[in-house]
């Protein structure tokens, strides 16, 4: 058989009740902060905040990626151009504008 004898006195007792209310008020009062629309509502937008900056960031990572790989085209180890990929891009640019434009004037009339 269990023994049921508890050796505390009355005062011991209602202060562990009183604590145990405490700390159940605050457990209560968190749980209510937590299922609060507001902060349901700002949990999700932290949510979507965090997912798109980490979505930035890798775009950015390989935009520049992107870059310094175009760079290097045309760049050499010195950093002076490269006018043998300069001037054919350069050319095909102009080319390509001049198409567009010579397109657009057909279309006007």
């Amino acid at each position: 058989m269990a023994d049921t004898s508890d050796t505390r006195t009355p005062a011991q007792i209602e202060a562990d009740i009183k604590r145990r209310r405490d700390v159940l008020a605050e457990t209560l009062d968190e749980i209510g902060v937590r299922v609060h629309p507001k902060t349901i509502v700002g949990d999700a937008k932290a949510k979507v905040v965090a997912n798109l900056d980490h979505t930035v960031g890798r775009a950015y990572v390989q935009v520049n990626r992107v870059v310094s790989e175009v760079r290097a085209q045309f760049v050499d180890e010195k950093g002076g151009l490269r006018m043998e990929r300069v001037v054919p891009a350069a050319l095909l640019a102009v080319g390509v504008v001049g198409l567009l434009a010579v397109g657009s004037r057909r279309r006007r009339g």
